[in-house]
């Protein structure tokens, strides 16, 4: 049975090896936009987004800087900048062989659901359903795998919702 309207892009992460350089190189190169500042993430601080990257990331995350910037359509980028450990370079820029990004993200506004559909076609579910805020119960993330082991984290709300609106820190 066809679900009754296609669900829309969310956004995509990427590695970097500083996240202020590719703030500016976006920003010039794109017109992308800021939402969030650069801001430290740490497994071991107690923090909820610490304890939530942990989780998703596994036992190996020690610390990271992230930023968010967006597109003109809304479709956000979500610049990650690994310390512990650190960033590694590809050998090889496009390694055609091996999957080309960290995750994309897609919006379904019942992310359990989605969840279960992923499942239920092949895919894994990789983490718990998260609260993206501990105080915003309705607004909630997954991540999970295809079934080529690529990850797909699925969002209940839009981009701009969750970074331009609850979490801004200005």
């Amino acid at each position: 049975m066809p679900l009754p309207y296609p669900r829309s892009f969310n956004h995509v992460g990427i590695g970097v090896s500083d996240v202020e350089r590719a703030i500016v190189w976006y920003q010039d190169v794109f017109g992308f936009a800021l939402l969030r500042e650069p801001f430290e993430v740490r497994a071991n601080d107690g923090s909820y987004g610490g304890r939530q990257a942990a989780n998703v990331l596994g036992p190996r995350f020690g610390r990271m800087r992230m930023a968010h910037i967006t597109t003109a359509n809304g479709v956000g980028i979500e610049l990650f900048q690994l310390l512990d450990p650190p960033h590694e370079k590809r050998p090889e820029s496009l390694e055609f062989w091996k999957n080309g990004y960290f995750h994309i993200c897609l919006t379904d506004p019942d992310v359990p659901a989605a969840v279960a559909r992923i499942v239920k076609n092949g895919g894994k579910q990789l983490s718990d359903i998260w609260q993206v805020e501990p105080d915003f119960q309705s607004y909630k993330i997954c991540y999970c795998e295809d079934i080529f082991g690529n990850i797909l984290e699925i969002y209940s709300h839009s981009y701009d919702q969750i970074y331009g609106g609850i979490m801004r820190h200005d």
